[in-house]
Order: C-alpha cells, then structure tokens, then sequence
C-alpha cells in the first residue's frame, strides 16, 4: 500500500484526503515511478480546491509535478534506478500524478534528471522553473543580447517569475521584476532583479503604443499586464507569455506587432515535445545555482497540501511549495 492525495466528486459532494491505495489502482504506463517530491502549482491548487474544473475525471491524484526513481520498467529507454522528473502531458488532470508515493506513467512524458539536481531540487524547479527555462529559451533564441536593454519580469515573486529572475540574471540580463508585494523587494534583488515595479504601473487599460523600454518580457501575469508590455517592448523585442494570473483575457492592439514588429511567443509547458525540455532543463542544470533554489522553496507534508491550495490562488504563496510525499 502507498499514500496518495486523493480527490473524489460526485454531484456535489467532493473529497480531498491522503489515502491507502495499492499498486493495481494506479492507471495503465510502462514505468512505476517511486515519488521522492511533488509540488503545489497554480493548476494543482484549482484542481484541490475545485476553482476550476481541471480535473477530467475521478477519482484523481492530482500533480502535474513529480520526481523519483525508476521501480519497474517495460520501456526500453528507462531501467530500475534511473531518475527521473515528469511536468505536464496531462497528469494530475487526466491521469493520475505525482501527489502520491508512487506514479505509473508513459515512458514519453519522462525526462532524464541532470546530474546537477536531487530530486527534491527538481521539485523547486518544477513546471514552473521549467517554465521559467521555456521562456528564457524563447527570449535568447529570438536573438535578444544582455546588452539590448531591460528584460521585465512579472508575476515576480510567482514560482515562473522567481526562476525567471535568476536565469536571467545568470545570463547577463538587466532584470526588472514587477509584483504587487512591496515587502518581497529585498527577495527579488536576491534573485538578480536590479529594480522593482509596482505591478499597478501594468495592471490597468492603457494607450495601445506606449513608451519603449522593455527588450523583452517574461510575462505570467496576462491581461491589461501583458497588454501594456506589449505596448512598451522596443522594436523588434519579444515576449514569452505563460500564465493567466490576472486574467485570460489580452485586450491590447495590434500595433506593437505591425509598427514595433514585436513577437509575443506562447509558451506551453503541458504538451511541449522532448527537445525543449531538454533544452530548458539543460539551461536550469547550468545556470540555476543551489542556494537560490533555496531562497524560493518552502517544504510541506502530502497532508498539508490541501490546506495551502488556497493560498496559493489568493497569491499568498512565495516561491515554490515542494511536497515532500514520503513525510
């Protein structure tokens, strides 16, 4: 028997509990995977609390984070042993995921864990660290130089903003971190963010061109935020987008695209193929370093997962929750 995080519904009577289950619960996959750590992302705090239906079917184990080890293999690309780390493809909505001590999975969701990470620091990383790499990849592959200007950051003190800041950072960049947490500023100069933005100088309607600044953006944040980025980025500058924190919705103009040929690259973590996770976990092997990974992780037991889901979609939540599922 193992424990898991288990979410049951039916009409409206809904559970969220640690429970006993045994192996031959676990859904179909050619790898068992023993869990070392799992994490609490925005998505996983939807699906615990029900805010949003992102779970496809129940019973569910949410996680769309796991790392571990190997137990059994019928997939010729993993053997007993090996470690591993899963983001997205899915899990925690459709399948089970990695809120639980052991997962069963597709050999092709699974990506080698670098040397330079343990388990646990792959789980501060997470989805959103590994996002933070996918959009990072976006910016320097768009032909974006340390010496070109300001890159902002917003959502900042977010898990995607936190490792956003300190890859970039790492890189060379001139790093600008938007919040609306005033007491998070020493954290954010931590990071590498060489200055602060209120995030309220983003967060309302503003003029479809504005003022250029930005040589590019990491943007989590969505909404009026990413709109007036769009409309303050330089001339042929580009913006990662990845998150909807302040809104699904982009009321902006095409004008910065047409007159600025600005680039607004869509960033999706959940089905992206083999090679750019590769590439965003090879850039987080090289320029993450472990006491930052420090500086943004909080740790909490499988049980008090459900207690922080909250938290984390009312924005109180610094950092990356990483969930120790064997405590």
């Amino acid at each position: 028997m193992f424990k898991a995080l288990l979410i049951n519904q039916s009409g409206d009577d809904r559970s969220v509990q640690v429970e006993s289950l045994a192996p031959d619960q676990l859904p179909e996959g050619e790898v068992l995977v023993r869990v070392d750590y799992s994490t609490i992302n925005y998505k996983d705090a939807l699906a615990i609390t029900g805010a949003a239906p992102v779970v496809r079917s129940y019973p569910m184990v949410p996680g769309i984070d796991l790392a571990g080890v190997v137990e059994e293999s019928s997939d010729e690309r993993w053997g007993v042993g090996d470690k591993v780390v899963l983001n997205g493809w899915g899990v925690g909505e459709g399948h089970w995921g990695g809120l639980a001590q052991y997962a069963r999975l597709r050999g092709d969701w699974l990506v080698a864990l670098p040397d330079a990470f343990d388990t646990r620091q792959a789980m501060i990383i997470g989805t959103a660290g590994y996002t933070a790499g996918l959009c990072v990849d976006a910016l320097v592959n768009h032909g974006i130089a340390p010496g070109d200007g300001e890159v902002l950051v917003t959502g900042a003190s977010g898990g995607v903003g936190s490792i956003a800041i300190a890859l970039l950072k790492t890189a060379g960049y001139d790093v600008v971190a938007s919040t609306g947490k005033a007491s998070e500023e020493a954290y954010l100069k931590s990071l590498g963010a060489s200055s602060i933005i209120d995030r309220a100088e983003l967060s309302e309607a503003g003029k479809p061109m504005q003022r250029e600044r930005w040589a590019g953006v990491v943007d989590a944040v969505g909404g009026f935020t990413l709109a007036n980025a769009c409309a303050q980025t330089r001339y042929r500058g580009a913006l990662a987008a990845c998150g909807l924190a302040q809104s699904m919705d982009f009321p902006a103009s095409v004008a910065p695209f047409i007159l600025r040929g600005v680039t607004l690259y869509g960033i999706d973590s959940v089905m992206a193929p083999l090679a750019p996770r590769e590439q965003a976990w090879a850039r987080l092997a090289r320029d993450i370093k472990a006491d930052t990974l420090e500086a943004v992780a909080t740790d909490i037991t499988l049980g008090e997962a459900p207690g922080v889901a909250a938290d984390v979609l009312a924005g109180k939540i610094k950092g990356r929750l990483v969930v120790d599922v064997n405590a």
